[in-house]
């Protein structure tokens, strides 16, 4: 029997929707990563708006052209961390008529410590994040109905990305899904029913052990293009497996496959790098780029996150992009 070929799905004009977290950041920088039971001095404590979600949508409002608006599907609590994340995202302008006040909770949180390479270790605490259910996402359902690329992550309850998934494909929605944290027991059958799948090389390891205690080890693991593989045959229509500095690598159903490399820079912070090529390739794919030059616009976008610290202040503009994209063509 012949092989049908696979045909990219045709991605209409219209709004990028991030579906996802919202966290007020605790960021401390550190000379090293602590030991267990270790106490050791940092330094320059701020608290900088992000979440996963956020971080994303924030980077796609910053990166999209006039004509591509960004909304966002989220909870915050009700405190004061909630009215700063909220104001936060309304200044980035990023549409916030989805995004509830829940009474009675707290805001999400990260703890982040920055070390002196610009390496960083999280610990998240997800508050009102974890309130965000399918019901919210029924509630958007005319917004996702017009919606042109969707974008999901793993910091609220997989029963509302799940949810979430099967609406845009009933809708005819792009989808891409940034399996981040990657959940110990994996992901559903129905969580890969996305058209992107974004994970980085720990994260595809840790969804192809398939819940074991740690992540799958050996060269099958740790190979990109077969890690791409194994992950493409669970269902997504193409896999974009980020490889930090080196770039990215993208293999769809077509057996296409291509490494595109990534840009050196020098790196003061890796917080929100992913975000920020999350947020990237959303915009451009809105935007009508193929996939290859999608994934190099997200590509700067991320290399260009690490030169600053933070997360949603190190995103940067779409004019900075272009330069650099300019700047290597």
């Amino acid at each position: 029997m012949s092989r049908i070929a696979y045909v990219p799905p045709t991605i209409r004009r219209g709004p990028v929707v991030v579906i996802g977290s919202v966290n007020m950041d605790l960021v401390c920088r550190t000379p090293r990563m602590p030991g267990p039971g270790e106490t050791i001095l940092g330094s320059d404590f701020v608290t900088i708006p992000g979440g996963k979600g956020a971080n994303q949508a924030v980077a796609a409002a910053k990166l999209a052209g006039p004509d591509t608006p960004v909304h966002m599907i989220a909870r915050v609590g009700e405190d004061d961390f909630g009215e700063r994340l909220l104001n936060g995202l309304q200044r980035h302008k990023v549409d916030t008529r989805h995004v509830t006040i829940t009474e009675g909770v707290a805001s999400g949180c990260a703890l982040i410590l920055v070390d002196k390479r610009g390496e960083n270790s999280i610990v998240v605490t997800p508050g009102a994040n974890h309130k965000l259910s399918p019901a919210d996402v029924e509630a958007a359902k005319d917004l996702l109905r017009t919606a042109s690329v969707v974008v999901m992550q793993l910091e609220v309850p997989q029963e509302t990305v799940a949810h979430a998934i099967r609406l845009c494909r009933e809708f005819g929605a792009y989808t891409i899904l940034d399996p981040a944290p990657a959940p110990p027991k994996g992901l559903g059958r129905g969580m890969y029913a996305v058209d992107i799948l974004t994970p980085n090389q720990s994260e595809a390891a840790h969804l192809l052990a398939s819940g074991a205690k740690a992540p799958a080890s050996g060269k099958r693991a740790q190979d990109a293009k077969q890690m791409a593989t194994d992950l493409l045959a669970r269902g997504p229509g193409a896999v974009v497996l980020k490889l930090g500095a080196k770039g990215a690598m993208v293999l769809d159903q077509g057996a296409t496959i291509q490494t595109v490399k990534g840009y050196k820079v020098k790196v003061v912070d890796t917080t929100a790098a992913g975000d920020a090529f999350t947020g990237g390739l959303a915009v451009a794919l809105a935007e009508g780029q193929g996939l290859a030059d999608a994934v190099r616009f997200a590509n700067a976008a991320g290399a260009l996150c690490c030169e600053t610290f933070g997360a949603q202040p190190a995103v940067p503009s779409r004019e900075a992009v272009g330069k650099l994209l300019r700047k290597k063509s």
